[in-house]
C-alpha cells in the first residue's frame, strides 16, 4: 500500500513552517502573535473557508475558522496554540534549522507542526468528504499560561463539539496522549508584623514562620499512589536577617488525575487559611492557573478505536500514554466531549532549547488526521 500524500514535499513544508518559527511569539507577545494570527487566517482563506478573529484580551487575537459557518453543530473541532513559552531574542539567537532527521528552532513541536499539519490535512482533503463535515478549528494565543484569556470563548465552541482533536505533538515514540494530569497554581501571600528581632522581637508575627508551617502541611497533601502532587516551588520573604519578617511570599504547584482528590486538596488549603499557624498573620491565597484532568470517558474510548483502525490502515502503531502536562484537552474534556491529543507529528524537549520535530513523522501524522476525519465523516 502506498501511504503516501499526493505531492508532498519536505522542503515545501519545511520552507512554510520556517516563518512560524522565526518570530518571537511567546505568550503576551502581542505582536508576534499577531503575526502568527495573520499567517494562519490567510492560509485559510486561501482554502476557502471562513475565518473569524476573537479577542483574547491582553493575551492578543485567537482564530476561530469553519468550513461551514451557518451550522451550529460541530462535528470536529481541532485545536490548537500560537504562543511558544520563549522571551523576546530567542527566534533571533537560534532561528528553524534542520538536518536529515529533525527540524529544531522554538515552538517547532509545542506547537507550530501541529498548527500546520492540520493545514496540510484539510488542503488535501478529498472535498466531497470534508462537505460531510462541519470543522472548527481554534487556534489560542496564551496556552501556555493555562488559556486563562481563552478559556471561556474555547469551551463555549466546544459545547457545540462531538468531537475534539488536538494537535499537540505527539510524544517522541510517537504515542498519542489519551490522559493528561490536571494542575492548579496557587500564589500563597502571608503577612504578618515586622519587629527588630533583637530589641522587640516579641512585638512580631514572622510570616516567614507561617510560610515554614504551610510548607510542612502543603507536602503532607502529595499522594504519590493517586498521583496528586503538591510542590512548593518557589519562595521568597524577609527584609533583613535582624527583622522579624512581615511578608512571604510561596507559589504552590499541583498535579492530579482525580478532581475530586484535587477539590478535597483546595478545600483544605482554604481552610488552612482560616486557621493560621501564628497567631496574627494573615494569608491570602491566589489560584493562578487551574486546568481539570482529562481521563478517557467511554465515548473517549470509542474515539481512541477509530484512531488505532485508522492507524492500521495506515501501518501506523497507535500507542497511548498518560502525560503529566496539562493541554486545551483537558478544558474539553472535562466537560464530557470525546477529546483525544497528540495527534501532531512526533517531537521533544518542549520548553527549552533541545525541542525538535522528527521529520519522517510529519507527512504519517497528517495522512493519520486526514483517515481519522474520513472516518468521521461516515
Amino acid at each position: 500500500m502506498n501511504h503516501s500524500l499526493q505531492d508532498f514535499s519536505l522542503q515545501e513544508y519545511l520552507k512554510e513552517l520556517r516563518p512560524l518559527i522565526d518570530v518571537d511569539c511567546g505568550t503576551l507577545t502581542k505582536d508576534g502573535i499577531e503575526t502568527i494570527v495573520n499567517q494562519m487566517a490567510q492560509k485559510y482563506l486561501d482554502m476557502g473557508w471562513y475565518v473569524k478573529r476573537v479577542n483574547c484580551g491582553v493575551a492578543g487575537t485567537g482564530l476561530e475558522i469553519r468550513n461551514k459557518p451557518d451550522r451550529k453543530e460541530i462535528d470536529v473541532m481541532l485545536i490548537g496554540h500560537m504562543d511558544t513559552v520563549f522571551p523576546i531574542g530567542t527566534a533571533a539567537a537560534r532561528p528553524m534549522t534542520f538536518d536529515d532527521k529533525r527540524a529544531y528552532g522554538p515552538g517547532v513541536s509545542d506547537m507550530k507542526s501541529g498548527l500546520l499539519n492540520i493545514v496540510y490535512a484539510l488542503r488535501g482533503m478529498d472535498k466531497e468528504i470534508l462537505d460531510k463535515l462541519s470543522v472548527c478549528i481554534c487556534m489560542n494565543p496564551d496556552e501556555e499560561i493555562g488559556s486563562l484569556y481563552s478559556e471561556d470563548w474555547l469551551k463555549t465552541v466546544a459545547a457545540n463539539a462531538k468531537n475534539v482533536l488536538v494537535a499537540e505533538a505527539a510524544r517522541a515514540d510517537g504515542s498519542l496522549v489519551k490522559a493528561r494530569k490536571g494542575m492548579a497554581r496557587y500564589r500563597l501571600t502571608f503577612s504578618g508584623k515586622a519587629a527588630h528581632a533583637g530589641n522587640d522581637p516579641q512585638n512580631g508575627r514572622s510570616a516567614i514562620t507561617e510560610m515554614a508551617n504551610w510548607i510542612l502541611g502543603i507536602n503532607s497533601l502529595t499522594n504519590f499512589e493517586s498521583g496528586t502532587t503538591l510542590n512548593v516551588g518557589v519562595v521568597n520573604g524577609g527584609a533583613g536577617a535582624n527583622i522579624v519578617p512581615e511578608r512571604a511570599e510561596a507559589i504552590v504547584d499541583i498535579r492530579f488525575w482525580d478532581n475530586d482528590e484535587y477539590a478535597e486538596a483546595d478545600a483544605k488549603i482554604r481552610q488552612m487559611a482560616e486557621t493560621p499557624f501564628v497567631d496574627g498573620v494573615t494569608v491570602t491565597i491566589d489560584r493562578e492557573a487551574h486546568k481539570p484532568s482529562m481521563v478517557p470517558s467511554e465515548k473517549t474510548q470509542a474515539l481512541m478505536a477509530l484512531v488505532e483502525e485508522a492507524g492500521r490502515e495506515l501501518d501506523i502503531n497507535i500507542k497511548w500514554q498518560e502525560v503529566g502536562g496539562g493541554s486545551d484537552a483537558n478544558l474539553t474534556a472535562v466537560m464530557g466531549i470525546p477529546t483525544l491529543d497528540g495527534l501532531g507529528p512526533a517531537g521533544a524537549g518542549f520548553h527549552s532549547a533541545d525541542e525538535y520535530l522528527e521529520l519522517d513523522s510529519i507527512e504519517p501524522r497528517i495522512l493519520l488526521l486526514q483517515k481519522v476525519l474520513t472516518k468521521l465523516a461516515g
